[in-house]
């Protein structure tokens, strides 16, 4: 029977992020388990690739500080690029929001996040309809990074520490007695460990359940519109979103006429389905030219358009640490944001599994037990 000490299930770019942290510290006997034969054919190879400060809890604040500041100066190449948030307000209640979130993330160390006026935003998408717009706030080191290159980098670190990889492997369960990890059992045979790290994204929740844990994950469609206007898009433009819908539109990198629309599809039910629906293509360009005629203008190139998923817990939070079967880790439910929180996951989930405790990020609001003892967060700001 084959062993390793600690498993890690899934090679997305989190599982990528807790090998290379852990792997950094000198866990050489670490194992990546990949069901498919290249990596990034999840969520992952999905991902826009945005990346933001501008949260409304303290434990997201806190992990995109670390993580954007990991991007920044990690020698490798994640093509960080600092373009900008913007959120914008139409009713007075979200710009008061927004006032005291700008508060808050200056108050937890976010640079360059600031107050605009209705004037700034013309500025900053020329063209946009203002005219229902009462202000917002911007993120300026907020940006995008390129999620494949994120993965590749932690994954090609990590072995080149000593951590192995397994493509083309199947995870079907979790081995546990008496409510301890013994091991896993794949499509390729049973592997004996005493550690697991699941960070299986949306498909999480049966190999938990396998454990006896129900893990409150749920796989929610996500539809990304890909366009191309005829004349060059607006210069340094950022990202850019509605408070009130969720509607966003941002630049494709590396191009001055190719951009991206989304917005959460309120009557998006729980899926595994990863087929592009005409009819939210549709009902995103009327959106889009509610916005800006020069986004309705735009040409759709369907052959680019993503569908992806979002792995959602009930509050949009992320699970992290350990739970009551001991040596079970979990590193789930990011809810959109675990390229951008990778870094911060993969430190926190390395320092819990070696030291017992992470040490630069307080994981309480995180952990497993909340969904039980009815201690949810919320984050308004999900897109």
């Amino acid at each position: 029977m084959e062993n390793a000490e600690i498993v890690i299930i899934g090679g997305g770019v989190v599982g990528a992020s807790v090998a290379w942290h852990l792997a950094e510290r000198g866990a050489t006997d670490v194992l990546v388990i990949e069901r498919e034969q290249t990596l990034g054919m999840g969520s992952t190879g999905a991902a826009t690739g945005g990346v933001r400060a501008q949260f409304e809890t303290d434990v997201n604040i806190n992990m995109s500080v670390y993580s954007l500041e990991f991007f920044r100066t990690w020698d490798v190449d994640c093509g960080y690029e600092p373009r900008g948030y913007l959120f914008f307000a139409t009713r007075p209640e979200h710009l008061d929001f927004l006032r005291k979130n700008v508060e808050k993330q200056r108050s937890l160390g976010v640079k360059g996040v600031e107050l605009v006026g209705t004037e700034d935003i013309r500025r900053l998408v020329p063209g946009m309809n203002c005219d229902d717009i009462l202000g917002g706030s911007f993120g300026a080191a907020d940006g995008f990074i390129e999620p494949l290159r994120v993965m590749n980098g932690f994954m090609d670190g990590a072995i080149q520490r000593g951590a192995r990889l397994s493509l083309g492997t199947a995870v079907h369960s979790i081995s546990t007695d008496q409510d301890k990890v013994i091991g896993v059992k794949t499509d390729r045979g049973s592997i004996a460990c005493e550690k697991v790290v699941l960070c299986a994204g949306a498909w999480a929740r049966e190999l938990a359940a396998t454990a006896g844990l129900d893990l409150p994950v749920e796989p929610m469609r996500r539809q990304i519109v890909w366009a191309r206007s005829a004349e060059p898009l607006p210069t340094q433009l950022p990202m850019v979103i509605d408070l009130g819908t969720g509607f966003h539109f941002r630049p494709a990198k590396n191009s001055n006429h190719e951009l991206m629309f989304a917005y959460p599809d309120p009557d998006e039910k729980p899926t595994f389905n990863l087929e592009l629906d005409d009819s939210f293509v549709e009902e995103i360009r009327l959106r889009a030219h509610e916005r800006a005629s020069w986004l309705y203008e735009t040409e759709v190139i369907r052959e680019k358009c993503r569908v992806g998923l979002y792995e959602n817990t009930p509050d949009h939070h992320a699970i992290l640490g350990r739970c009551e079967v001991e040596g079970l880790f979990f590193a789930n439910g990011f809810s959109g944001h675990g390229v951008m929180h990778a870094p911060a996951t993969g430190r926190a989930l390395a320092e819990t599994i070696l030291d017992g405790h992470a040490s630069f990020l307080d994981l309480t609001q995180l952990a497993f037990e909340r969904f039980e003892n009815g201690a949810l967060l919320h984050e308004t700001a999900f897109i």
